[in-house]
């Protein structure tokens, strides 16, 4: 697997989208498991689809989780790859 650099932008990017504790509650929850459908995110942390459709959005632009379709489910599965990276630059602050 090749290795992440982050850019600036990319970094601010995952910043700012794990600030906000309900992003942060839905990032936690799709690490802790290796694939996780959108409606049993949302109903393990109390959120209505609207909400959980916005915050998933935003994580989804910093790359820390992907998001793919199966059937009428959105899977969500975790970018370990970019979180590494992530933690790697803020070792080097």
């Amino acid at each position: 697997m090749p290795t992440i650099t982050l850019t600036p932008e990319h970094f601010q990017r995952i910043t700012r989208a794990i600030d906000e504790p309900s992003r942060y509650g839905m990032l936690r929850e799709i690490y802790s498991a290796a694939e996780l459908t959108c409606g049993a995110m949302t109903e393990a942390l109390g959120l209505n689809a609207g909400t959980a459709s916005h915050h998933l959005h935003i994580l989804e632009e910093a790359e820390l989780v992907s998001v793919t379709k199966a059937g009428r489910y959105k899977l969500l599965s975790p970018r370990r790859d970019v979180w590494k990276a992530y933690l790697a630059e803020l070792k080097q602050l």
